[in-house]
């Protein structure tokens, strides 16, 4: 699949649960914040508020989970993408 696919998918699912895994095989499971044209913003399950940790984030260092947009996942390591029903989380 290609970058644009998935691109307009995650627009398409933006504010809805999702696991997504990576060509690398990593699974990531959380509610999709945000979409740019490199990266999907994905908030994970349970994150609510400030966790009171450094890490880097959709504006840069310092502003992870608590900036409310979680963490990024480039597109182009997209391997699959699935919507998950609302009661899962």
């Amino acid at each position: 699949m290609s970058v644009r696919y998935y691109y307009e998918l995650c627009c398409k699912y933006k504010g809805r649960p999702v696991k997504i895994a990576t060509r690398d095989g990593v699974v990531h499971r959380g509610v999709i914040r945000d979409v740019d044209n490199h990266r999907v913003f994905i908030e994970p399950f349970g994150c609510q508020g400030n966790l009171g940790g450094f890490g880097y984030g959709f504006y840069g260092p310092g502003y992870g989970y608590g900036s409310g947009f979680g963490y990024g996942i480039a597109l182009g390591a997209i391997g699959t993408l699935a919507l998950l029903p609302f009661f899962y989380w």
